[in-house]
């Protein structure tokens, strides 16, 4: 056989392989109990504290109430992705919500010092920066990067509505427009 005919055989493996060609962006987890801590959709959300890169304590539930809801997104220095998605936010989603506080959370420098030399050498000064040198938020909300979460103000605690990759802002717009 020749190596083309190979190729197209390999190539025929590896498509009937996949479960599912044509995907969807439905959200397929199971359903959650809402009365729950936890970090998927409808959960109550975990509570936590970091500092940012200027050494301000920010505690989830205390700016939750001068708000309609936070956005997490968790980030590493350095990587193209990241920085496509954080200009994306800066540009096109942040302007539009001004009742939404926006925090990139570094869970990959291991000092605040650290991060905020990053923050500062890659120009994201108009941002907060949230420093996870534990990775304790990053494991509370099952994250990875570009994980993107938003938190809704429910009173006396806040509530997932989203938790996934950042992908175009679609899903991201449509979760923060349904915010009260």
């Amino acid at each position: 056989m020749s190596f083309p005919r190979y190729l197209l055989i390999a190539l025929v493996l590896v498509l009937t392989a996949c479960d599912d060609l044509y995907p969807s962006s439905d959200d397929k987890r199971e359903p959650v109990d809402p009365n729950t801590i936890g970090s998927q959709p409808g959960q109550i959300a975990p509570d936590f504290s970091l500092f940012d890169t200027e050494y301000n304590t920010v505690t989830m539930s205390a700016e939750l109430v001068s708000t309609d809801g936070i956005v997490l997104y968790f980030a590493m220095w350095g990587c193209p992705t990241c920085a496509s998605h954080m200009n994306h936010l800066r540009k096109y989603v942040i302007p539009n919500y001004p009742n939404v506080k926006f925090y990139i959370v570094d869970y990959t420098s291991n000092t605040v010092e650290l991060s905020r030399t990053a923050q500062v050498d890659n120009k994201y000064t108009d941002l907060t920066v949230l420093v996870d040198n534990t990775q304790e938020v990053l494991t509370l909300y099952e994250a990875t990067m570009a994980t993107t979460v938003v938190i809704e103000n429910a009173g006396s605690h806040g509530i997932v509505r989203m938790n996934e990759d950042y992908k175009d802002s679609v899903k991201l717009t449509t979760t923060l427009d349904a915010l009260p």
